[in-house]
């Protein structure tokens, strides 16, 4: 591509990367701590009085209307400068669209329309990756089943949380600097934050209310710092492309995938914490089936969960809706991304591709775009990334495990069963 042709391209990026800059999803649809504190009070009894109105009293700090039509004046320019078929013009055009669809489902907060839209987004727990196909919400009950048994075990007990928030942010920091070098990352402490942590451009907040095991450190190590604080940088150090810096929802599928991935083939995942991410998707399907906020709840707790525990994950389900409407469906994003992720790698490598896939952490790309994403590599247009964590620096032993587990994947796991079952006290 021609310097002025690149140089437009990079004022454009800027451009979009300035739009979406007020666009923040989860304080748009999160529910302040008094609504927990009342249901509690309430004994669970009570549904929480969410309804749109309560939205309508929230709004999102900038005007929707104006911003949806400024990114469709914004996707009109790409295509005049850049034509309509360039892989810089199709990944910037999905991106307006993208960006456009979430301002109008926050617009939607408390209707059914933004379930639909958010099943546009995130998708549906009863969606199948292939024509016959085991749904997502299955794809979950299979994987439930083992988990059960090993958390069943007395040989996997739960590592203590005895780390205090103060201490952990100064572990995290120290495992940082010496994993990813050079990453500008600060880790510090927050009080306004739901979740125990979350990560930002350069930052990782940790909730000052938490204490943490150093198994969670170790994943907050590989999910949050090397690839969404990773990705980010990237991102932003494109010479051309810095809208690869924000992630559109395609985009949040493929990087949580690509994290829980991680923590996987970094053996720093636990069944327990694999266990959290299926009951994300069966909360979000009892939801989609009609359940409501109590009884999402009680589900919970019937399984296992604290009340505390219950409450944040059926929060999770129910927020930018109501209580007894139909669920957000964005954590549906975890596992979906991971078969994503997994099966795009287990076929670059089949395919004698395997140089590709560091390309996956150039920003906070989506699988659908990895073409245009290499094409663009290829051209010198998007750089290497600068921030790659350690399994991504040497290929070897992420080939060599997939390969065998492609390899083992082919034998019957019934036959396996009955084979190995007399051999096992």
């Amino acid at each position: 591509m021609e310097p002025h042709l690149l140089e437009r391209a990079r004022e454009l990026s800027d451009r979009l990367v300035q739009l979406q800059t007020p666009i923040r999803i989860l304080d748009a649809v999160n529910w302040p701590r008094d609504i927990r504190e009342s249901f509690f009070a309430a004994k669970g009894e009570k549904l929480p009085n969410i309804d749109k109105s309560f939205y309508a009293s929230r709004p999102p700090g900038f005007d929707t209307a104006e911003l949806r039509h400024a990114l469709a004046d914004l996707q009109r320019d790409i295509v005049r400068n850049l034509g309509q078929l360039s892989p810089i013009s199709q990944l910037m055009k999905r991106a307006c669209r993208e960006y456009r669809d979430v301002i109008r489902m926050i617009e939607a907060r408390g209707s059914e329309e933004f379930h639909e839209l958010s099943v546009e987004l995130y998708g549906h727990p009863d969606d199948v990756f292939h024509a016959g196909e085991p749904t997502l919400a299955e794809l979950a009950a299979m994987l439930r089943s083992p988990l059960a048994s090993l958390l069943d075990s007395d040989a996997l007990p739960e590592e203590k949380k005895n780390i205090e928030a103060a201490v952990a942010v100064d572990k995290l920091q120290a495992q940082l600097n010496a994993s990813m070098p050079g990453l500008n990352v600060n880790v510090m402490l927050s009080d306004g934050i739901v979740s125990d942590a979350a990560a930002g451009a350069d930052r990782i907040k940790m909730n000052q209310d938490v204490k943490f095991s150093q198994r969670e450190l170790d994943i907050l190590e590989v999910h949050e710092g090397w690839i969404h604080v990773g990705t980010t940088q990237n991102g932003l150090a494109q010479p051309y492309l810095t809208c690869l810096s924000k992630g559109t929802p395609s985009a949040t599928i493929t990087q949580e995938g690509l994290a829980v991935l991680t923590e996987v083939i970094t053996l720093r995942s636990t069944p327990r914490r694999l266990a959290k991410l299926v009951g994300r998707i069966e909360a979000v399907k009892q939801a989609a089936d009609g359940a409501d906020f109590i009884e999402v709840f009680r589900d919970c707790l019937s399984k296992g969960m604290s009340k505390e525990e219950a409450y944040t994950l059926t929060q999770r389900v129910f927020r930018g809706s109501t209580p007894n409407g139909a669920p957000f469906t964005k954590d549906l994003a975890y596992i979906r991304g991971f078969v994503l992720v997994y099966n795009l790698i287990r076929v670059a490598i089949q395919l004698g591709r395997i140089d590709r896939l560091p390309l996956l952490l150039t920003g906070k790309v989506a699988v659908d775009d990895f073409r245009q994403i290499c094409e663009l590599h290829d051209s010198g247009v998007i750089e290497a990334p600068k921030y790659v964590p350690p399994h991504f620096k040497d290929l070897r032993g992420l080939a060599t495990w997939l390969s065998v587990g492609r390899f083992l994947g082919d034998f019957s796991f019934t036959q396996l069963e009955n084979d190995y079952r007399p051999l096992i006290p």
